[in-house]
């Protein structure tokens, strides 16, 4: 009896286990749908609606939109509080000034200490800054969220221009994310310079020049729009999509049909996006290991004598020469800390002298 009753515990304990999990994969199918609905245009985008979902679904549906939403509202309304009040110090003579200022004042309200008066009320806010602790998200993939970086004021190169182009959205001025190796920045546009790059990570406005100093952006990855292309919102969203897939791997440790199908959706949408393309080639090399470990497979050739590992093995190398081709190169994470800190060493030599944020100095 003993045993039994042992045997019904594990069962009831595994059973329980695995309802769970089918309740988490329906918060990320029901994710999924949404994202893709407004990838098919059946639903109008919404990057802060797109954001918090991907984020809510690794989170187990804990999170409050609501919250979220309104959060996001008060620093637009804070943004636009702090452009009226300095807009009499801010010298822009182009005719989109309106539009500029917002910038600045985005920007400032990001990465710097203001201090605002309305009504006899005064507000203080303090920067967002760069959390060196957990850069990538390895200790714990919560680290790459807004809903993180709202919270604790501290973000990366993923949550801080997400951050900003979600407000930008919602103050009505056009803001592009762009993408680097392991990185992403923000690609703003104002009539006297022209397109100008902003990084958030180090509060400043490089020139290309530095991206380029990585030395990890080969030409071909420029030319087929891996790197340093503006990006539109539906490839935006794209990211959003594969952002959801990596949270639903790092959430089951698995790579089943629902990674596919969200490499396969942003692909639709952004084809050359190199997120998805490296996250479908691991995906399709994962399958492949299991077939050689279920088939005790010794050496190479003997795939070729399974026919769904010869197929596995020819789709994981047509893809990998692909990715090859489109220029990428894997940066080392010690690579990717010394860039940045290039950036910041050395801002002056990279930075665009034509942009400048300070309300009392001709932009």
């Amino acid at each position: 009896m003993k045993y039994i009753a042992s045997f019904i515990l594990i069962f009831t304990v595994v059973n329980l286990v695995g309802q769970t999990d089918i309740y988490k994969k329906k918060n990320y199918e029901k994710s999924y749908i949404e994202l893709d609905s407004m990838l098919s245009d059946l639903k109008p985008y919404d990057l802060k609606r797109a954001v918090f979902i991907v984020e809510n679904a690794y989170a187990e549906n804990q999170y409050n939109y609501f919250k979220f939403k309104t959060r996001i509202i008060e620093l637009a309304a804070l943004t636009t509080l702090f452009a009226d009040a300095n807009k009499d110090n801010f010298i822009y003579n182009e005719d989109d000034k309106e539009n500029i200022l917002l910038h600045a004042s985005l920007f400032n309200l990001i990465t710097d200490s203001v201090t605002l008066k309305s009504e006899g009320d005064t507000y203080y806010h303090l920067p967002f800054t760069y959390d060196f602790k957990d850069f990538d998200g390895t200790e714990n993939w919560g680290s790459m969220f807004v809903t993180k970086l709202l919270k604790s004021k501290k973000g990366n190169c993923h949550s801080l221009p997400f951050l900003y182009k979600i407000l930008a959205d919602e103050l009505g001025i056009e803001s592009n994310l762009a993408l680097a190796p392991n990185h992403i920045y923000l690609k703003n546009k104002s009539k006297k310079t022209g397109m100008y790059n902003t990084e958030l990570t180090s509060a400043s406005f490089p020139i290309d020049a530095w991206l380029m100093a990585s030395g990890y952006i080969h030409l071909n990855a420029i030319r087929n729009g891996l790197y340093m292309e503006a990006l539109n919102n539906k490839q935006t969203l794209a990211l959003c999509m594969i952002d959801l897939a990596q949270g639903y791997q790092r959430k089951f440790n698995t790579n089943d049909e629902f990674i596919v199908k969200c490499c396969e959706t942003a692909l639709e949408h952004f084809p050359n996006y190199i997120n998805a393309l490296l996250l479908k080639a691991s995906n399709i090399k994962n399958q492949l290991d299991v077939y050689v470990k279920n088939n005790s497979v010794t050496h190479l050739s003997e795939i070729f004598y399974i026919p769904k590992a010869k197929e596995l093995f020819s789709q994981y190398e047509t893809l990998i020469m692909k990715i090859h081709e489109l220029g990428y190169r894997k940066m080392p994470n010690k690579m990717y800390m010394e860039w940045l800190l290039d950036l910041r060493e050395n801002e002056e030599k990279y930075s665009n002298k034509k942009i400048n944020t300070n309300f009392n100095s001709n932009n």
